[in-house]
């Protein structure tokens, strides 16, 4: 019954914003955008701890820096979104184009300064994620991006793609690993939800300066080998590192080369 009952919730609540979000993308500037989708977020943590009996607990804020920074996080959960975003006041963040599908949603994206990329990846799709995100750095927000592109299982993971380095090397700003067990409890785009406590942890900040090969290495290192921490300590299992799997962008081109 919690499942159903947050399903709902879930979709009364993200019409609803969507469309008063939509409402608030014709006044000038950002500022009633981001005011709707700060509410749309709060109830939504809200709904996802009373109805799906799921509470999320943040660790690590103090390790943060001051000023702009980038986030690189791990993505299990259709609800990392929600969870992290909860914890500032403005934050950019990056995103598929699958998401401009739903309808008013790509005219809210827009005002609300959402960095929109290609799934699909290569070059269109680097350059449309330097211009944007460029512009969110001009404006000294903070970027919250998911390096693998991809939701992963818990106990799984994608190939860390180069974007968040570029950003990285582009903007001379340090990035915060971020580690999550909540796809415990919101497996991906699952319908069904587990109740209990999830954990976001802000990791120690990687200072600018690294080369891509050193950059990526310890990035990837951070986040899931923490990840993983925090999957052992919720389940009470041992830590076990992630299986790589291949992202659907790769599995077509594989089948492409095949034919």
């Amino acid at each position: 019954m919690r499942s159903v009952a947050f399903n709902i919730v879930y979709w009364v609540l993200s019409i609803g914003y969507t469309l008063t979000a939509a409402f608030a993308a014709l006044a000038p500037g950002r500022s009633a955008v981001q005011w709707v989708i700060r509410q749309y977020v709060r109830r939504m943590v809200q709904a996802m701890r009373l109805f799906a009996g799921i509470r999320i607990e943040a660790r690590g804020k103090d390790r943060l820096p001051e000023g702009a920074f980038i986030i690189a996080a791990k993505h299990q959960s259709w609800g990392d979104g929600f969870s992290v975003y909860d914890q500032f006041g403005d934050l950019a963040f990056v995103t598929g184009d699958h998401l401009e599908r739903f309808p008013l949603l790509s005219t809210v994206l827009q005002k609300l300064g959402a960095i929109v990329v290609n799934n699909c990846g290569g070059h269109e799709a680097r350059k449309a994620l330097a211009e944007n995100a460029a512009r969110a750095h001009a404006e000294g927000r903070r970027i919250l991006i998911y390096p693998e592109g991809n939701l992963a299982k818990v106990g799984e993971k994608f190939r860390y793609r180069t974007g968040v380095w570029h950003m990285y090397r582009d903007f001379n700003l340090p990035v915060v690993p971020l580690a999550t067990n909540l796809g415990l409890f919101w497996p991906q785009e699952a319908f069904r939800k587990t109740p209990g406590t999830a954990t976001i942890e802000f990791l120690d900040p990687i200072p600018p300066g690294l080369e891509r090969a050193e950059f990526m290495a310890r990035l990837e290192a951070m986040i899931e080998g923490h990840t993983a921490e925090l999957v052992a300590e919720a389940t009470g299992q041992p830590v076990t590192p992630a299986v790589q799997v291949l992202a659907p962008d790769e599995v077509r081109r594989a089948e492409r080369k095949a034919a």
